[in-house]
């Protein structure tokens, strides 16, 4: 695969904006600092920490913050920061792990003993703290969120308790004059009510930022970008109809006009109707050239008989280019490939960066494309997480078909069948998945939902139709709240709606016999279940 250089992408993104350096120790809710950094209105990127000092060559960035981790600093080969961290005269936010990190490496001490403290706590002020200022009151106490089994007992010099909580006698510990600050919770995550405003007071009030992170100044910039390196070049940008792709393919446009090609690849594994959608709605919208490509029998012959979700990922990102590259030259030639490819899906599909966060899965156009492809990639929206994108694409003009549209995997239904696809199985969904998102538009509820959507399961139940008795498969219906993908909780249904569709799948849908309900929240689960 034509991967991007990082570093690149990282100068690119950050423009001539202020710029917050996260150092990664493995926390799987890292990239919630990031979000409530950009919140804020700063730009924010996540390193690992074996990558944090390249991160830091060239330009030093206006602050840093270390981030959780499952590992304990008494361990030996445990992560540390750079050193050089410590040496720039920046200010540092150390979260968790990363205050034990900063007290140890700063000469503290980091013992593992009675400090264990897993969810709600309450932390109780016992000093000024600039983190604190127009929020929290001396001897106050508040809700945060903790998660640690170590605990910083002696600490480094210079530094101050300010807040402790049951099992953390330094809950929170500063070193104001040299702007270091340490917090044995969370604050990214919502358990911690004022996390938000914790950091944005660190930004705005300790490291002395203006909020100049926005999607307007990232579309000006973006457009730059994208000339820059496509330069007369031809490109190709795979159309997926969902949000990313349609900004991606409207943003390009934007930078290079007729240059671009869009690609729709009808893949076989689309929901109901959808191919003639997406089409219908792209070309009365936009003068792009459009290229519908039926490829399903490509796609489905490729997949009989795979089983595995990461084999059927990757088998499907090849087949993609497959087709791309087919079409590039039925055109005259492409030298790039764009796609809509967010910052979640980076994260999801590698260690970012070779960091320390384990592989969750590999997104189709990141883990599962090819090695090699004789295509570039231009990936505009690679830097950002989703609502951003939302924003972008109204920043753009895109219509709310296409803004508000629930994300759509780029395997489709093949990753929403668990076990071998087949035909059969895939209309059986088409009409389960159809029925449930029109009783969810009739109930006034799309809008309000983040995902909803049907999975086939590999499973066959017992059960009783007009006297008689089935032996069927087993639906289950997932629908999810969430801001940006990283995180997701189950949209709390009445279970009269639930009754309904699960009563009308039943009665419409041959082959399904019984519904069942996802109530699992991301993390531990992911939002889909491949």
């Amino acid at each position: 695969m034509q991967e991007q250089d990082e570093s690149a992408v990282r100068a690119e993104s950050q423009g001539h904006h202020h710029r917050v350096l996260i150092i990664d120790f493995g926390s799987q809710v890292t990239q919630l600092i990031a979000r409530r950094v950009r919140d804020a209105g700063i730009y924010s990127e996540v390193v690992p920490f074996q990558k944090a000092s390249e991160a830091m060559a060239g330009s030093l960035p206006d602050a840093f913050i270390l981030s959780g981790g499952p590992e304990s600093v008494s361990q030996e080969g445990s992560p540390r920061a750079p050193q050089a961290v410590f040496e720039s005269g920046k200010p540092i936010l150390g979260i968790c792990y990363g205050q034990m990190a900063m007290a140890h490496q700063l000469g503290g001490e980091v013992n593992t003993g009675d400090h264990r403290e897993f969810g709600r706590a309450d932390l109780t002020i016992k000093g000024a703290c600039a983190l604190f200022d127009d929020l929290w009151l001396d001897g106050q106490s508040y809700p945060v969120w903790m998660s640690h089994g170590d605990a910083v007992t002696r600490m480094p010099e210079g530094f101050q308790i300010v807040a402790t909580s049951e099992n953390a006698p330094c809950a929170v510990i500063a070193d104001e004059a040299r702007r270091y600050y340490g917090l044995m919770f969370h604050p990214e995550v919502v358990h911690t009510p004022d996390g938000g405003r914790l950091i944005s007071n660190f930004l705005h009030k300790v490291v002395g930022l203006k909020s100049d992170w926005t999607m307007a100044s990232f579309r000006d910039e973006a457009l730059a970008q994208i000339r820059a390196q496509v330069g007369d070049g031809r490109v190709l940008c795979g159309l997926s109809g969902g949000v990313d792709s349609a900004v991606a393919a409207v943003l390009i446009h934007e930078a290079i006009g007729e240059q671009l090609t869009c690609v729709f690849v009808d893949h076989g594994l689309l929901r109901q109707d959808e191919a003639k959608e997406v089409v219908t709605l792209f070309r009365d919208h936009y003068n792009i050239p459009l290229v519908h490509v039926d490829a399903s029998d490509t796609f489905l012959s490729a997949l009989a008989g795979v089983t595995d979700p990461e084999t059927k990922r990757k088998t499907i990102g090849k087949l993609f280019i497959d087709v791309f590259e087919a079409e590039a030259a039925k055109i005259g030639g492409a030298d790039f490939l764009a796609q809509g490819t967010l910052y979640p899906d980076v994260i999801e599909s590698v260690s970012f960066s070779g960091g320390p966060s384990v592989t969750i899965k590999s997104h189709h156009n990141v883990g599962g494309l090819p090695e090699r492809m004789n295509m570039k990639l231009v990936e505009p929206l690679r830097m950002l997480f989703k609502d951003e994108v939302r924003v972008l694409g109204r920043a753009l003009g895109l219509p709310p078909a296409f803004v508000g549209r629930h994300p759509f995997p780029g395997p489709g239904l093949a990753i929403r069948i668990p076990g071998d696809i087949t035909r059969g199985k895939l209309q059986i969904l088409r009409q389960a998945d159809a029925i449930y998102l029109e009783e969810i538009r009739e109930a006034g509820l799309y809008d309000t939902i983040w995902q909803a959507f049907a999975v086939l399961l590999p499973v066959r139940t017992v059960g009783v139709m007009g006297d008689g008795r089935t032996y069927d498969q087993v639906c289950a219906l997932r629908a999810v709240t969430s801001v940006d993908g990283m995180t997701a909780d189950f949209f709390p249904f009445d279970m009269a709606f639930i009754g309904r569709v699960a009563t009308r799948i039943i009665n419409e849908v041959k082959g399904i016999n019984r519904v069942v309900y996802d109530v699992t929240s991301k993390p531990p689960g992911t939002i889909e279940w491949e």
